[in-house]
Formats: C-alpha cells, structure tokens, sequence
C-alpha cells in the first residue's frame, strides 16, 4: 500500500472543496543481555518513540483538513451530530452520499500511513516484545482501538497479515478481524495484570501518564464495547468475551478521572472546524434530541445560534445545494448562523486540546445493555443507565440538574423547523422519553440505553455512527437528498464507505479479494458482517 499523498492531489483538493480552510528506569527488569544502563536506556526510548504517532494520529491532531474527512464529513454527520453549512462539491457530496473518492480514503489512508498505528504499533513489536513485554501490550490494545476503528467503516480489512506478502497486501474478513481483537486485547490485559505498578511507560503515555491500571480498565471496557457490537450476529461469543471484561479484578472504566482523553496538546481540529473555517455546525437531529429533553448538557455542547437568537438550531445533513442559491459559499453564508459546537471548540474560549475516544458513561451504558441481555455480572440495567446519564452530566459539569432529567416521563424529540428554507422541515422520529420504564420491552429500554450513549459519547462520531448502524438508535432524521443513485436505502441510510481510491490503484489485487470477503457490492448500502438487519433481541 501506498498512502503517500503528493502535493498536485492535496492543491486539486484543495481547489475541489475551496477550504477556508524516560524515567523510571529501575522499575525494568534486570537486562538479560547485560547491557549497559545507557545502552538500555537508548533501547528503551527506541521502544516508546513510536506511541507518540500513534496518539496524535488514532483522531488525527494536523492538519486539520485530514481529520475533517477522516472522520467530519462522514462518521460525524452520518450518525446525526454534526453537519456542514457549506454544500462542498456544489452540493453532491459524500454527506449526501455522492462519495467524493479522495475524500472517503482518509479513515484508511491514516492508520496504514508512516504516523499511523499499524506501522508504529509493528515498530514496537520488533523492537519491544520480548524486552518490554508490558509496553508492547498497551500497543497491542492502541492497535485494537485504532483498527476496530477502521473496520467498521470499510468491512474486510489488511490486518493479520499486514505486511507479511510482498506481492499485495491481503485481507481479513472482518469476522476474523474482530476474533483476533479479541485474542490481542486477553493477551494485553493478562500481561498488564502481571505488573500494573510499572511506570516504565510514564514517558510516552498521552492519555494516563503511564498507569497501567488505567490501561487495563480501559481494554476491559474496550472488550466490552467490542462485545456488545457482535451481540447480534454471534451472540454466543459476545457473551463470552463480555463476561471476561465484567468479571476481570481489573475492572471497567467507573469515573470521568478514567476517561480516555489523548493529551495532545494542540488544537483539536473541531475548534479548526468550528470556529475558525466555519465549516461544522450543530445537526438537526441533536437538536431535536437535546431541546425535546430540555437537556441541561445542550448548552455545553452547542452554542445558541445566531439564526434564532437565545435557541439552539441544527441544521440538517446531507443538504444539496438549496433552490435559490447559485453558489455554495452563499448557502454556506445562510446556514453559518446556526448553532455552533460549544466552548470547547470555540478557539477564543475554552477549547480544549484532549481528543475523547472513550469516557466511563458509556461504560455504564455497555453495562446496561449487556444486563438486557442477561450477561453475568452485568448488575442491574436500570441502576446501569442512570448512572451513565449521572456520569455524562457530572462530565459536562451540570450535576444537578440529572434528577430531574432521569425522572422526566414526558419530554420527547421535537419536531425540527429550518428557518432558512421550511423545505427541510421534518416531523420528530422518535417518541421515547428518558426516564426508565421496567415494564417496557427489551427493544424500548434499548432505545433509551443507545440514545443517551449518543448524547454521553459526543463527539466521537465514528463511535455513534456504528451504534447507529448496530441497533438503529437513536432515531436520527435522513439526508435532504440521496444522491447515491439508489444504492442507499434513504431510510436505512448509509452503512459504509467503499473500498479507497488509494487501494484501488496501489493494491488492486487485494482490494478484488476485500470485495469477494464483504459479501455484497462494494458500496454504502452494504452491510457489515455486525450489521444485522431486524430486531435486537
């Protein structure tokens, strides 16, 4: 694979979207080979050297305009968070699933990059298995994280085999893939377990300054999140590998001290995004959501808008180029009043530097679900579902109002009015209230569960879009306009991206391997091997 982008395919990209756009050293065992402290201690920052990529690249801190199609411009939009003002493309666009290749290779093109986590993660590997088994075992779980990541975006990936064949870069079904996440993340949680005291890792961990109590927390819960995925489609293995992380002494991710949050310390594309290329705003369906529940963290999320002053407004996903308007700049300066995301991503605020892949609400909510399905050591769905809602407004600072809001029996989605053109107006799709109902169905208090992890997950929008796609929660309006020619269903919406254009032309021989193991055409209407169609129980 070659994911080398050249400067003539960035200027017509550009020119295409018209973008505003070590310590501790003691704690290590005894060198075996009887080197020198030095000599140790180059061999040991050869090891952890590879991480720092790994971190600023599993969401890609810079530039900007990468992470906006790695993730902005489908995952985030496609699930119902976020979506642009700007109709890029002249308003056929992969957000409307007019797929733009050059956009829709950037989720692949990053992992697979020099800076991404398959490469450095193998780089550790090399040089740090046998030597540093401890910090090869926190590699092990980025690349899990990273990679299932990838996966639920394209379906077959290059994984077990990455590397190994010097003809083309093979495939895994994806059913493989994740059995072998499963496989990598008991190996990591059992060598962790062996030393969680260590601070041998202190030096490179962006996200727990080297607590490998932390990390065994956190690939517990990542296990878990992985489970619940597969639940539909091989339940009898979800169970299993769910029942390992809640019975593991090392416990799940329980407070927002244990949130995964990478320290990057730079800018975090959404405040690019938000606030200085004005290319994001707040999505329709959030605002339905937040202001039909009167949820106290809408405020901390989103900003009021400028289109009806005192009021958040969303705006829908997947607009054309509106009726009207001859030019997308000038859509774009119509719907650039509308709500933006909130002082975290507002450059002359508070806006925050930490990039959030995982936080410990939904933790409580993987809990709540695995409890549904009668998972040992799961507790008690109910006591599970609150205490993320609890959790997810003690994140954003807004405590007190929770009782309330757990307790309220009648609030519901809105109703959703577009100022600007009434052509995108649309009735609420969605009904259920917020608090618990224990004699409703299992399918009912899913949907409760589902859309209050939606709301607690945010911003991660890849995360949201395959909850979305795994369970049909929550609820979230269509696109304005399905330009995908009648390969999406506009109600099932879209379920994946096709295969890059980077592979296509570097690796064609593996990509017509992908398409035999994806087990339908290589489009967004195609499911993935977790995506199951019908109910959830």
């Amino acid at each position: 694979m070659k994911n080398i982008m050249k400067k003539t395919i960035i200027t017509a990209f550009v020119a295409l979207l018209v973008f505003s756009c070590t310590d501790d050293f003691e704690a290590l065992n005894t060198d075996p080979n009887g080197l020198t402290d030095e000599q140790s201690q180059a061999d040991f920052t050869n090891v952890g050297g590879p991480f720092k990529p790994i971190f600023l690249n599993l969401y890609r801190y810079d530039p900007a305009w990468h992470t906006q199609l790695q993730h902005n411009l489908n995952a985030d939009t496609f699930c119902g968070y976020m979506a642009p003002p700007n109709p890029f493309a002249n308003g056929a666009n992969t957000t409307n699933y007019a797929f733009i290749g050059f956009w829709d290779q950037f989720p692949w093109d990053i992992p697979y990059s020099s800076t991404g986590v398959m490469k450095n993660a193998g780089l550790i590997k090399i040089r740090g298995e046998e030597r540093f088994p401890l910090m090869y075992a926190v590699a092990k779980v980025l690349r899990v994280l990273g990679m299932h990541r990838v996966t639920d975006v394209y379906g077959p990936i290059v994984y077990s085999k990455y590397g190994l064949n010097p003809t083309f870069s093979e495939y895994d079904r994806q059913e493989d893939v994740y059995n072998q996440f499963f496989v990598e993340l008991e190996e990591a949680i059992t060598t962790l377990s062996t030393d969680p005291s260590n601070t041998q890792f202190a030096n490179f961990d962006l996200v727990y300054g080297g607590n490998l109590g932390q990390w065994i927390k956190f690939a517990n819960t990542l296990r878990l999140r992985l489970a619940i995925r597969i639940s539909k489609v091989a339940p009898a293995k979800a169970k299993i590998e769910a029942e390992k992380s809640l019975a593991h002494p090392g416990g799940l991710l329980e407070s927002n001290a244990d949130n995964f949050l990478i320290q990057g310390g730079a800018t975090h594309p959404l405040t690019t995004f938000n606030s200085s290329w004005n290319d994001v705003r707040m999505n329709a369906s959030m605002e339905s959501i937040l202001v039909g529940y009167n949820d106290a963290r809408g405020p901390v999320l989103f900003e009021e808008s400028n289109v009806t002053p005192g009021q958040l407004k969303g705006l829908r996903g997947g607009m054309p180029l509106l009726p009207g308007y001859s030019a997308a700049l000038d859509q774009k300066e119509d719907y650039v009043e509308f709500s933006r995301l909130g002082d975290s991503y507002i450059a002359d605020r508070t806006p925050t530097t930490s990039i959030q892949l995982m936080n410990a609400a939904e933790a409580y909510f993987l809990k709540a679900e695995a409890a549904l399905r009668g998972w040992t050591g799961a507790g008690d769905a109910q006591a599970n579902y609150e205490m993320g809602i609890n959790t997810s407004f003690a994140q954003h600072e807004v405590s007190g109002d929770a009782p309330a809001y757990i307790s309220d029996n009648t609030s519901t989605a809105i109703d959703y009015v577009d100022p600007v053109n009434s052509s995108n107006n649309i009735n609420a799709v969605s009904n259920i209230t917020v608090s618990w109902d224990a004699g409703a169905t299992n399918e009912e208090k899913l949907e409760k569960i589902i859309t209050q992890k939606w709301i607690a997950i945010f911003p991660d929008g890849q995360e949201a879009w395959s909850e979305y796609r795994r369970t049909s929660y929550p609820k979230i309006f269509p696109v304005v306009v399905n330009n995908s020619g009648g390969t999406i269903d506009t109600d099932l919406q879209v379920r994946r991206l096709p295969f890059p254009n980077s592979e296509i032309s570097t690796n064609p021989q593996g990509v017509a391997q992908a398409r035999t193991l994806l087990g339908g055409a290589d489009n967004g209407g195609t499911r993935l091997w977790w995506d199951v169609p019908g109910g959830n129980f």
